[in-house]
């Protein structure tokens, strides 16, 4: 499943009802943003996440971690936890700790919530900076579940950590593993690393960890990764690319993304995509909106209507790609769906995909090229 990502409770250019329109079930909040802004004062008044942004489906926060990491120069990791300067209270030094995570995500009410892991970037030189954060974030789930006081209502994943290390991703699997949380996430990918090192550590920390329990693979969202990842054995992913790219005037399709701003699109009087179902799409004798391209093309440098139609395109288009990869597994012909998929997105010229997608699947079976 793919999980839209609404950082701050809102996902920008949907309202929570168009959200539910493109068929998501679940989508991800931050407990960073959310826990700076509204607050936890504030969040416990109205009761939580759901109740605040009028969402009655599933909803997955994120620690924080990664945001403190990425977007703050000034945080400092120990283990205590990570300090760093509030960007919303003048500067004000404050401090995150596994337990002030979980405390803001009980609050927060969500469905899913994950530990605060120790993260750094897959590409670092520093093995042994590597190494401690991969221990930390062990040692700090220990503290998360330790801390965490709705375990009936909220499933807490851990996050497996150690770089593009096998050797440390496989410790970090086996001591993670141990700990018997209801998920797990794969996490500090997505961050630079070539593709040939991420499936390497996809595949191998699949096969490392509990067959009975969701594998999220986190901060992944181009379709291509999202089908090459779930034949390595992932279940869950996220982005924000689905959702940012629409604001830039971009539709993912079935053979790539369009880029609607372009003067040739300024004539072309057919739907953005043949046969989707997205509320853009959809005839308006079926209820939808029957946009097409070249009213997309109109919008998409002059209006936000142009981002709120290419945002709904783009979250359902993806909703969609990962029900029919869904389907496809349980009909037990997923091999063929990868099959089928790639000779469209590639015009029938399968000699065109990307080598590390042909090695990667050939690893789980999987020959592209035959």
């Amino acid at each position: 499943m793919f999980m839209p990502v609404a950082t701050q409770a809102s996902l920008k250019g949907l309202t929570p009802g168009q959200l539910a329109r493109t068929g998501c079930n679940l989508c991800l909040n931050n407990t960073y943003h959310l826990g700076l802004k509204p607050g936890q004062e504030t969040l416990e008044k109205i009761g939580g996440a759901h109740v605040l942004q009028g969402w009655n489906g599933n909803i997955l926060t994120d620690s924080g971690g990664f945001q403190m990491v990425s977007l703050l120069k000034l945080a400092k990791v120990t283990e205590e936890g990570v300090r760093f300067l509030s960007p919303h209270e003048d500067g004000v030094p404050m401090l995150l700790t596994p337990e002030h995570s979980i405390s803001l995500q009980n609050t927060i009410g969500s469905d899913i919530i994950m530990q605060l892991d120790d993260v750094i970037a897959t590409t670092s030189p520093d093995t042994e900076r590597m190494k401690e954060a991969m221990e930390r974030s062990i040692r700090w789930l220990d503290r998360c579940i330790a801390a965490h006081k709705k375990p009936e209502t909220q499933n807490l994943f851990c996050i497996i950590q150690g770089g593009l290390d096998l050797k440390m991703r496989k410790v970090c699997c086996e001591e993670m593993a141990r700990r018997d949380t209801p998920g797990v996430a794969i996490g500090g990918l997505s961050g630079g690393e070539d593709k040939v090192s991420y499936c390497q550590v996809v595949n191998a920390c699949t096969s490392w960890l509990p067959q009975n329990k969701p594998r999220y693979v986190m901060g992944v969202g181009y379709p291509e990764d999202l089908l090459v990842s779930v034949a390595l054995g992932a279940d869950m992913f996220d982005c924000v690319w689905p959702t940012r790219t629409a604001r830039f005037g971009n539709a993912i399709v079935s053979t790539g993304t369009l880029n609607l701003r372009h003067a040739s699109f300024a004539n072309d009087f057919t739907t953005i995509e043949a046969d989707c179902t997205c509320p853009c799409c959809r005839p308006e004798d079926q209820g939808g909106l029957n946009i097409t391209r070249a009213y997309a093309h109109h919008v998409a440098s002059k209006e936000t209507a142009g981002a709120h139609l290419l945002t709904m395109h783009n979250v359902h288009y993806l909703l969609s790609l990962m029900g029919k990869v869904r389907a496809a597994i349980i009909e037990d012909r997923y091999p063929e769906f990868l099959h089928a998929y790639f000779r469209k997105a590639y015009g029938g010229d399968m000699t065109r995909v990307p080598t590390w997608a042909v090695t990667a699947l050939r690893e789980v079976g999987v020959d592209l090229l035959t």
